[in-house]
């Protein structure tokens, strides 16, 4: 299906819409729908900043704080990957979104026979604790948090990137990481995992407990719908997927004596924003209710910045085409629009030309500024 199907009478009105979701809608709505729905204000929608949080996290929303932009970035070796870091900071973005290639995703070394042909290609390589140290080097790592896009060796990553900061003379307490480290996503939407399911579901949980007691600025795990989507989700099973995903890490740490109020307010979210605009912004509005009461109603958490549903909204990549590239610049920004509406904290867009390459200084910059030119 595209965006939506729409079901129209001999006159060409349209009666009904059909939306990726699989969701019938009307036309119109009023307040009779609202009353044969149940629909209250407190219970279903509720004020900016208030539970259950449909409508934003905090009162004046971006009138407040503008979000953080991340521009996904990584290719080559570490002195190119930091090269653009430095670039990208320097025209304003405030936060890093690092890509590594797949040898470093799947534990290889560059000189591993199974590594030719792709090292350095779809992220940095990274093959030691000095290449980290080349590719952070001059970051301000107490003022630029950074995303590692990274799971089936997250674990490695975290403990590279705290040695690299200390050694740059930043603290613990000062070190602000996500690492991405959902090995569930990868098994269901991706397949860069190694260990079976129980024990890649353990080293997350690991992670949680380790981040929850030593790195208070940093959150241990950012659980990814956005390749499910990728991957031919519905935007509704996006969403389904990554709870029951987050589910499974929450069960994996509460056995181990932790209480969820401890930790799930350090959990991150990676969503996909293309298709229609509407339902894009109807699907994270719905996201943040459901998250929050589910937290409360199933876990018992009770402080109210624990029940955020905190994360990066943005990409689109799926909705990017290699033919006529310039058009994707206009397609990023309506993306980019659609994250600004949905409430997203933090968002990235793919660059027009990344359907066919690596983005370019130019591309990358572009789609910086349209994230800016909306704040």
């Amino acid at each position: 299906m595209g965006v939506a199907k729409y079901i129209k009478d001999e006159r060409g009105a349209i009666q009904e819409v059909t939306y990726q979701s699989g969701i019938k809608v009307k036309p119109v709505y009023g307040p009779e729908d609202l009353e044969k729905a149940g629909f209250t204000y407190e219970k279903d929608l509720g004020s900016p900043g208030e539970f259950p949080f449909t409508r934003s996290l905090h009162p004046q929303s971006y009138r407040s704080r503008a979000w953080t932009t991340r521009q996904y970035t990584g290719f080559g070796t570490p002195e190119e990957t930091n090269e653009r870091f430095k670039l990208m900071i320097a025209n304003g973005q405030n936060g890093l979104n690092v890509a590594f290639d797949l040898p470093t995703q799947m534990g290889y070394d560059s000189d591993h026979p199974l590594a030719e042909g792709e090292v350095g290609r779809v992220g940095m390589a990274i093959d030691s604790l000095k290449d980290f140290e080349t590719a952070f080097a001059g970051i301000p790592l107490d003022r630029i948090g950074s995303g590692l896009t990274i799971n089936a060796v997250a674990t490695i990553m975290m403990a590279m990137y705290q040695a690299v900061a200390e050694k740059f003379g930043y603290k613990k307490e000062q070190i602000s990481t996500t690492p991405q480290n959902d090995i569930l996503k990868e098994m269901i939407g991706r397949g860069a995992w190694i260990f079976p399911v129980e024990h890649g579901v353990r080293l997350v949980g690991d992670s949680i407990e380790y981040a929850v007691k030593e790195l208070p600025r940093s959150n241990p795990v950012s659980i990814c719908g956005y390749h499910i989507r990728e991957s031919g989700a519905t935007p509704a099973q996006e969403i389904a997927y990554a709870f029951e995903i987050a589910k499974a890490y929450i069960g994996n740490v509460t056995q181990r004596g932790i209480n969820p109020e401890e930790f799930v307010g350090r959990f991150s979210f990676n969503f996909n924003v293309y298709g229609n605009l509407w339902e894009q912004i109807a699907k994270f509005r719905a996201a943040r209710k459901l998250w929050a009461k589910m937290l409360q109603n199933d876990y018992g958490v009770k402080e109210k910045k624990k029940l955020f549903l905190r994360g990066l909204f943005g990409g689109g990549g799926s909705g990017l085409t290699k033919e006529q590239p310039e058009n994707n610049i206009m397609r990023g920004a309506y993306y980019a629009l659609g994250a600004a509406l949905s409430g997203a904290q933090t968002t990235a867009l793919c660059s027009f030309d990344e359907a066919y390459t690596i983005p370019t200084p130019r591309s990358a910059l572009l789609s910086l500024r349209t994230l800016e030119m909306l704040m």
